[in-house]
């Protein structure tokens, strides 16, 4: 260990390289350090002297990783990660608070955790939700939160992952839409007069009517925030694909309603994810097996009521 200790560097290099790498940027690292830019140069070359090796390329704009660098970087972040881990737990032991973060997306966290908040407290009275949020595709990575949702394909070697359903999609509405722009106050069955629309690339839904073929919606509503896309379509404002992961609940409760009950699946598989290399903590597992049993309830309950969406839940629920 002492022999350990003597080759590592300082750990004011380490601090210094893992703001520049994670930054991608001497000057923005210099500012969330309070020090000045030349001083993170003069730093990361002593650092780089010290190993022996080159841990960034200098480019236009900023400053990307070497192969070394890269290799350095992801240690230290798991080091990193791991102690804060660590403070964190201590911390939650002498107060008698424990938290679990979270990556969601901002339409899960409106549309899906926030009206069940209440239960959850109910259920965990001692621990406290942080949300790191992501606005546009469900994507990213999970190295400072205990759990993500992603739609991955299943664990992999750094990462667990807990199968909740297959990426399911909806075409969705208000009732009141539906009861206006349905025959007899069913389905849709044309193209609706407008689609709310998310600003990123998503699926062609138009085959999820049957009259696909007569032309697109006269008006289209876009939103780069898919919580302000399902938030519109409960105003009745049009109709919208529902990603059934986040509005399970608003199916369930018939505050929106299948535009038609037609259904895509892409292939693609939700699940909750985290990094082997944290600590399991038994509450992180508690949290993830309450929400993979909440939203199998909502599907069940949604089965239950348009049965003939075909969900047939039986089918892909892994036990």
């Amino acid at each position: 260990m002492n022999k350990l200790r003597r080759s590592l560097p300082s750990m004011n290099g380490l601090f210094t390289f893992e703001a520049a790498a994670r930054c991608a940027s001497f000057s923005r690292a210099a500012e969330e350090l309070n020090v000045t830019p030349a001083a993170v140069s003069r730093m990361i070359a002593r650092l780089e002297e010290r190993l022996g090796t080159a841990l960034f390329a200098r480019q236009a704009g900023g400053v990307g990783l070497t192969e070394s660098g890269r290799l350095l970087f992801d240690a230290i972040a798991r080091g990193f990660s791991g102690i804060e881990n660590a403070l964190r737990e201590i911390e939650d032991r002498r107060i008698g608070i424990q938290t679990v973060s979270l990556s969601v997306s901002t339409g899960f966290t409106t549309h899906w955790m926030m009206p069940r908040m209440a239960d959850f407290k109910k259920q965990f009275p001692t621990v406290d939700l942080r949300f790191q949020l992501v606005m546009g595709a469900l994507s990213g990575p999970v190295n400072d939160v205990d759990l993500g949702m992603r739609f991955v394909n299943g664990p992999d070697e750094r990462h667990e992952a807990a199968f909740i359903m297959p990426e399911i999609l909806v075409p969705i509405c208000s009732p009141s839409y539906r009861e206006s722009h349905g025959p007899d106050g069913g389905d849709v069955s044309r193209t609706p007069d407008t689609t709310i629309n998310l600003s990123e690339a998503q699926p062609n839904w138009s085959s999820l009517f049957s009259s696909a073929n007569d032309g697109d919606a006269l008006n289209s509503m876009i939103f780069s925030d898919y919580a302000i896309v399902v938030q519109a379509a409960l105003l009745g404002q049009g109709v919208a694909l529902g990603w059934l992961n986040v509005v399970a609940h608003w199916l369930r409760t018939k505050a929106l309603v299948p535009a038609r009950e037609h259904l895509m699946t892409t292939g693609r598989q939700c699940h909750l994810v985290r990094l082997r290399d944290k600590p399991a903590r038994p509450i992180v597992t508690q949290v993830r097996d309450w929400m993979i049993a909440e939203l199998n309830d909502d599907i069940a309950a949604v089965d239950a009521l348009y049965p003939a969406l075909g969900l047939e839940p039986k089918t892909w629920l892994k036990t």
